[in-house]
């Protein structure tokens, strides 16, 4: 490495220390949340907002961003309310023992949590009985919490 590389590299890892998107460095290894979709906005907002790498949280190793520092603080004084049940993955999915990625623009709130689903096809499944299928989600995840979705 000459000499102009290795002070290029130094003048862009002083710019990334010095800005909001540091955060995401540091986080390098940490799992995007909801598509970088804003937590928050699912309930304050008629659709969610993508987030941004200005306003950044990593809450249990899973990084989550958002549209603005107003919903980063509120986030981060209530993570518990804000965070997708079944870790974000498909409702009605962990409802049949499974894990599918939730589709972040396939969404509900139900009793002030967030629910996502797989897709709109799996969504209108989920939605003809959501109470028998989120008690039924609700005892198979503490089954398959820790199970690689590979291994379900």
């Amino acid at each position: 490495m000459n000499a102009s590389h290795r002070i290029a590299g130094a003048v862009l890892g002083a710019a990334l220390t010095a800005t909001p998107l540091a955060a995401l460095a540091d986080a390098a290894h940490s799992t995007v949340g909801v598509g970088g979709y804003d937590l928050v906005s699912y309930h304050e907002s008629k659709k969610p907002l993508p987030g941004n790498g200005n306003f950044v949280t990593v809450h249990e190793g899973v990084t989550y961003l958002f549209s603005s520092q107003d919903n980063k603080k509120t986030f981060d004084a209530s993570p518990a309310k804000y965070l997708p049940a079944y870790g974000g993955w498909c409702a009605y999915g962990v409802s049949v023992g499974k894990k599918f990625v939730g589709d972040p623009n396939v969404w509900e709130i139900v009793d002030g949590r967030l629910y996502l689903n797989l897709d709109h096809s799996i969504q209108n499944l989920w939605s003809k009985d959501i109470p028998k299928h989120i008690a039924t989600a609700d005892r198979q995840w503490t089954k398959i919490r820790n199970s690689d979705p590979a291994d379900l």
